[in-house]
């Protein structure tokens, strides 16, 4: 939730838009396409008149549209990311994180804390089930787990909402 003084052009962003780490977007069985949901309120809070922002941590900022454009961008790449990932192969969202170039600098996928992988994780199905939604990837109930193809690519075309 952000609240906007339109008076003083002040946006309080809390963890809507963040200026030196990205926002976490993840899966909510809530929400049909969160990351959709995400991207469409980022439209919305760039057409507002801003001055000073202030976000829910670290520094105060002022060019709000700027920092969308690049959470756009990121997120662009992150799609991109995990198209590759799934190209190679069915794959579950566990399979397709370790591809994702994740921001925090670790030697690899299994020295990541455990909460970083919660959150990556849940980030990864959200960009997953956005794909989804979008028709480039299709889901689909395995055994006992969740994979995810390029769409056309799964012998029974199944679907499954994560």
């Amino acid at each position: 939730m952000c609240l906007y003084e339109e008076g003083r052009k002040i946006l309080f962003s809390g963890d809507h838009i963040l200026f030196d780490i990205t926002p976490n977007i993840t899966r909510w069985p809530e929400f049909e396409d969160s990351l959709r949901n995400y991207l469409a309120s980022l439209e919305k809070t760039h057409r507002l008149e801003v001055d000073l922002v202030l976000p829910g941590h670290r520094n105060i900022m002022k060019d709000h549209r700027n920092r969308i454009r690049q959470l756009q961008e990121h997120h662009k790449q992150r799609l991109h990311e995990v198209l590759q990932a799934v190209n190679a192969g069915e794959k579950t969202a566990w399979d397709v994180a370790p591809k994702i170039s994740w921001d925090l600098v670790t030697p690899s996928w299994e020295t990541f804390p455990a909460v970083q992988k919660w959150f990556a994780i849940g980030e990864t199905i959200a960009h997953l089930k956005y794909l989804e939604q979008h028709g480039k990837i299709a889901c689909r109930r395995k055994d006992d787990r969740i994979v995810y193809s390029l769409k056309g690519s799964l012998e029974n075309g199944g679907r499954h909402h994560a």
